[in-house]
């Protein structure tokens, strides 16, 4: 090293070890996180090699929770997960949307009776969506909705009809809130029209209104928050006429009184009054449902008091009304529901309210730490908490918040 970069490794270095210490992080739990050796940590803070790796500098910061700057005082370009592996493996994902999916190598082939493993792979599928893991999803679905309509296509009688429901569930959510998500409401209605016309075979109501249930998610996406109304009263009426005894057509039905409030939120065509009434009036309905399902998961979803007492909160920051949304989530408990992008969204919704009440902003600030713990990759495509975290930054904080959410605003690609 010459004069100028010894400078750099002992500046960079001492850095490291303060901020390690700061964190109360060990020099072998800074290794185990990042992958890099103890051994070549402890000269990088010795001052004795320069920390020039864009990747090791990501992940110390990442592991230290602040920004790459702040370890080598340059700003560096944000190693975005989403955009990594989730994205990089969208263009097979459309390709098997289109019918176009690469065939199974020659010599493997479905088993004779593939219907309880198919299940298992689709349960998967949802798994993975509701825990945020985008990337390992995005990459496992062509593959799984390739190998359903395989299997759909040679089957015939309740094994085919089995069959297409599990398709309908490897569409939803997993496949039409993961584009939605990330950012591709264009693919998204490109699923929702392919389960559509799967749905449309079984012939059943409640299967017709999971169809408009996730049509509105895309067309909330495309912002038609009208059309998305259109959809859930449609819905909703056909399936008030279909319930029986049955736990699950409840569940949805109070789906579809929460995405009717959410959508009912962004329809500027109504008055501030008039959408929280509105949106009020689904809420009660849905919370009559929630107490005679209790916290469900059927279709794949998490409908429950715990979620609808989480839209109780998103829906009055939607509106703008942040100390109701800050006194709603007082009391909530989200550890019920055991889906992470739940309980991320939660708090990061928290965060946004908390954010517009003065002297709360350190309070937001931990709320979407707290949430980027829990599902990093569903913070970090969300462009709402992009802005949330835009705001906060031309807010007062102290050196040490200010230091947690520039790195923060970094993950999110808020700063470079």
């Amino acid at each position: 090293m010459d004069d100028l970069q010894e400078h750099q490794a002992k500046t960079i270095g001492s850095t490291v070890r303060a901020l390690r210490h700061q964190r109360g992080v060990s020099l072998k739990d800074l290794a185990d996180v990042t992958g890099i050796s103890v051994g070549h940590l402890s000269m990088v803070e010795n001052g004795k090699r320069l920390l020039a790796n864009s990747v090791f500098i990501e992940s110390i910061a990442s592991a230290l929770r602040v920004s790459p700057a702040e370890l080598t005082g340059q700003p560096t370009a944000p190693l975005h997960p989403s955009t990594g592996g989730a994205h990089a493996a969208v263009p097979d994902l459309r390709l098997a949307l289109m019918g176009l999916a690469v065939p199974r190598p020659v010599g493997d082939r479905l088993p004779d009776d593939p219907v309880q493993m198919l299940a298992a792979r689709v349960a998967r599928a949802n798994n993975l969506y509701h825990a945020s893991e985008y990337a390992t999803l995005t990459v496992e679905l062509p593959s799984l909705l390739a190998d359903l309509h395989t299997a759909a296509g040679i089957s015939h009688g309740l094994v085919r009809r089995r069959l297409l429901q599990l398709l309908a569930g490897a569409y939803h959510p997993a496949c039409v809130l993961l584009l939605k998500n990330l950012g591709y409401p264009d693919l998204a209605y490109v699923a929702v029209t392919r389960a559509a016309e799967v749905i449309a075979e079984l012939e059943d109501p409640a299967y017709g209104a999971l169809s408009d249930f996730f049509t509105a998610h895309v067309l909330l996406a495309a912002g038609s928050p009208e059309q998305a109304l259109v959809r859930t009263a449609a819905a909703i009426s056909d399936l008030e006429g279909h319930l029986g005894a049955g736990q699950a057509p409840q569940a949805l039905l109070g789906e579809l009184h929460l995405l009717s409030a959410t959508a009912i939120t962004r329809d500027n065509t109504r008055t501030g009054e008039a959408r929280r009434l509105d949106a009020e009036t689904h809420l009660s309905e849905a919370e009559q449902l929630a107490g005679r399902t209790g916290e469900s998961r059927d279709w794949h979803l998490n409908f429950g008091s715990t979620n609808v007492a989480i839209h109780r909160v998103s829906l009055n920051a939607s509106l703008g009304r942040h100390g109701d949304a800050v006194v709603a989530g007082d009391s909530l408990h989200p550890e019920a529901i055991t889906a992470p992008g739940r309980r991320m969204a939660f708090h990061s919704d928290l965060a946004k309210a908390l954010a517009h009440l003065r002297g709360r902003e350190s309070d937001a600030l931990r709320e979407l730490l707290n949430a980027e713990e829990i599902a990093p990759q569903r913070l970090r495509v969300d462009p709402l908490v992009r802005d949330c975290v835009a705001y906060l930054l031309g807010r007062q904080l102290s050196a040490n918040s200010r230091r947690d959410l520039r790195g923060l605003a970094h993950r999110v690609g808020v700063l470079s």
